[in-house]
């Protein structure tokens, strides 16, 4: 059978029909069809099989070389600006419109609000939610991106970053660099919403990146059923739905159907 016509298991539909609270952890393979990179796909595919990621996304790589990781991110927002939520993303959205849904990604890109999610918990950051590196004062200013090929090599990226208005700090991604913590809040939000789900959906990620993938384990041992959809599913699902998030959520939502009313 093709990937397009994947088939949604009666027990996927029922669990997701009865349940009362819904969360949806998102990994790279939730945006991938919409176009971005993930990090850790095989070879030229992945960003970190063309990039060093302490280079580019750690404090010292920023402390060393700030044009080049500010250029970097630039030239990735300006990657992000070209793309459009894909189909998975707004079948999430619109199961949400009659069901208690809370999203928690590890992406940093905001496809899922631009599809009209609402509740989202960044657990490693937004791309376009830059700040202040001193002061941490939000930044609005214009961005200066650098117009580069994909291919081009480090050096074609160096952009200096925007001064804070309020200290005249360097500006910085809104990011989370290797070795940094995870945001509080959104770190709370998401072990809060884990806490209290009864249905959890894990879609495109691989489940190695901690301590976010301990997340959907602290629901899987107090007896949650998890939901994989992934085209190289990872292990964590009770069940698995080997497909995409473009083609197997559509799919969900239309095996769904109107919500009854009780």
């Amino acid at each position: 059978m093709s990937e397009s016509a994947t088939p949604i298991p009666d027990e996927v539909v029922e669990l997701v029909r009865n349940a009362r609270a819904i969360t949806v952890f998102t990994g790279a393979g939730m945006s991938a069809e919409s176009g971005i990179a993930t990090f850790r796909g095989s070879g030229d595919d992945s960003l970190w099989g063309r990039f060093d990621p302490m280079m580019l996304a750690s404090v010292d790589g920023w402390e060393a070389d700030r044009a080049l990781v500010w250029g970097w991110y630039a030239w990735r927002m300006g990657q992000l600006s070209g793309v459009e939520p894909n189909a998975g993303h707004h079948a999430l959205a619109e199961l949400a419109n009659d069901r208690s849904v809370e999203v928690v990604t590890q992406n940093v890109d905001d496809l899922h609000e631009r599809a009209g999610s609402t509740v989202v918990s960044h657990l490693h950051g937004n791309l376009v939610a830059t700040r202040c590196s001193v002061c941490r004062a939000p930044y609005d200013g214009p961005v200066t991106r650098p117009e580069i090929s994909d291919d081009a090599d480090l050096d074609a990226l160096r952009v200096e970053p925007p001064v804070c208005a309020s200290c005249g700090g360097a500006v910085r991604p809104g990011v989370v660099w290797f070795g940094e913590m995870l945001p509080e809040r959104d770190w709370d939000n998401a072990v809060e919403s884990f806490a209290h789900t009864d249905l959890v959906l894990v879609i495109g990620t691989s489940g190695i990146v901690y301590p976010a993938a301990g997340l959907p384990e602290r629901a899987a041992a107090r007896g949650v059923p998890i939901i994989e959809i992934n085209p190289d599913p990872s292990g964590v699902g009770t069940v698995t739905i080997k497909s995409t998030a473009a083609t197997a959520l559509p799919a969900l939502v239309a095996a769904l159907g109107p919500r009854s009313e009780a």
